[in-house]
């Protein structure tokens, strides 16, 4: 057996399952193949191997299920792919052939469903890895971060349990001033170059990763400058989207008999560790731009989350928004949620007139980090926090955010019933970075680091 040429990723992962994205290569006229075993960390006995057939469908990879796997428990696993002349193979006929596995171990862990106890989370956005002519230009810049999250995961306390991308995981725009990539295949190309760099992949296959496109998986500021003929560069990323993305999320449905259902019915989803609770939306391609009814969320995705909020009964609701929910940036601020100031507003609401407490918004997207909070002026139980953490790496050609970026003179939103007040509660960081979020009880503590792991600021968020 071969070593994946993109992964192993590990997706969504519960207290008895997990989904793993492999992918392989096209062989002329063989079938091809990738399988993983697994076994507890430190027994010897394979527990099971699954098998998976690779298509150029699916661009020759597929997502395989874990499952019957014991809660809060660390297993070990190898992955790899072959291919066969052999057209008289079933999925259950391949446990008999004598396969050399590549030797890398890797490990995941499966959730705990104990409430109380401390949880950990890496956040991150907005990946800058530029393609000149289907070859990444000094990759090794873009890895290095994934280095550093690497190494404080392996000593992290608590452990940490996954790590959120939340947009701009490649860009396929990269060039538009230029040369924008279209084709289907091209988009393929940057999704491998930028999942197969080392740190990352070392990364992902040791850890749960979930993630979520923004404008640039598309084009910038997608759909507001859509034009005409886009319909076509559209549907090529959204399909490179769903196979390098996607398809190992909770988005694609986990089907009776162990697979994963091949088209998802949207991209936004939940997923629960605990008592922590996670829904991750859709703000970018659900969008409505007319004047009479603009949206970030379509009604169906709106209408889920407010009764998620409503009716959770999570410690800690932590809600990931591709863009800032708050503050409204200076520049370019009707891209985010400042450019649907209505919908904003009815989830504020929501909040308030339900009374909900520790409602966290997450978000990258602005080339800076920071934490923020708001409150109202006449409802002192009200109050909403928000994690931003951005860039990963950033390209020269971009600035990075600073302070003097965000609107912070008056407030984000008023109605009839008062005010809703917003307020730094950190300073805003300028230069590639992560956030490392540790849950405990009684606080949220969110601490950012540079690119080398060096701890740049920490900030405490109090529960109620």
């Amino acid at each position: 057996m071969l070593k994946p040429t993109v992964g192993p990723i590990i997706g969504h992962t519960t207290t008895d399952h997990a989904r793993i994205f492999v992918r392989g290569e096209a062989k002329k006229d063989d079938h091809v193949y990738a399988g993983i075993r697994y076994r507890r960390s430190g027994h010897e006995q394979w527990l099971k191997t699954n098998f998976a057939r690779l298509t150029n469908l699916q661009d020759m990879s597929d997502v395989i299920v874990l499952d019957n796997l014991a809660a809060d428990t660390e297993y070990e696993y190898q992955a790899g792919w072959f291919s066969t002349t052999s057209t008289g193979h079933s999925l259950d006929s391949l446990q008999e052939l004598p396969l050399q596995w590549p030797q890398e171990l890797f490990r995941l862990r499966t959730r705990s469903s104990t409430p109380g106890t401390p949880r950990a989370y890496f956040v991150g956005s907005c990946r800058y890895l530029r393609m000149t002519a289907g070859i990444a230009s000094a990759p090794h810049l873009g890895d290095r971060i994934f280095a550093s999250i690497t190494t404080l995961a392996q000593q992290a306390d608590p452990p940490v349990s996954a790590m959120l991308m939340t947009g701009d995981q490649i860009y396929v725009d990269d060039l538009n001033f230029f040369a924008p990539d279209r084709e289907y295949q091209q988009i393929l190309a940057k999704y491998r170059a930028a999942f197969a760099q080392p740190h990352i992949s070392r990364l992902m296959a040791n850890l749960s990763t979930y993630m979520i496109l923004d404008d640039h998986e598309i084009e910038d500021n997608w759909p507001d400058k859509k034009r005409s003929g886009d319909d076509v560069l559209y549907k090529n990323a959204i399909t490179a989207y769903e196979l390098y993305q996607a398809s190992h999320s909770p988005a694609f449905e986990l089907l009776d008999d162990g697979r994963i259902s091949r088209r998802p019915k949207h991209y936004w989803y939940q997923f629960t560790d605990g008592d922590i609770e996670w829904f991750v939306t859709d703000s970018r391609t659900r969008r409505n731009l007319s004047a009479d009814d603009r949206r970030i969320l379509d009604t169906e995705q709106e209408n889920a989350l407010c009764q998620w909020l409503i009716h959770s009964c999570a410690r800690v609701k932590l809600v990931v928004t591709s863009v800032m929910f708050f503050p409204d940036a200076k520049h370019n601020g009707d891209d985010a949620w400042g450019g649907f100031a209505g919908q904003r507003l009815r989830l504020l609401e929501t909040i308030r007139l339900h009374r909900l407490k520790n409602v966290i918004f997450v978000s990258g997207d602005i080339h800076a980090s920071l934490t923020s909070r708001l409150t109202h002026s006449e409802d002192p139980d009200f109050e909403v926090h928000t994690i931003v953490s951005s860039p990963l790496f950033n390209s020269k050609l971009m600035p990075y955010a600073s302070q003097s970026s965000f609107i912070l003179d008056r407030p984000l939103e008023r109605n009839a019933a008062g005010e809703f007040r917003q307020e730094l509660t950190s300073k805003v960081i300028s230069q590639d970075n992560f956030a490392h979020v540790v849950i405990d009880t009684d606080r949220i503590q969110v601490n950012y680091h540079d690119r080398d792991g060096q701890l740049l600021q920490s900030t405490g968020i109090k529960l109620r």
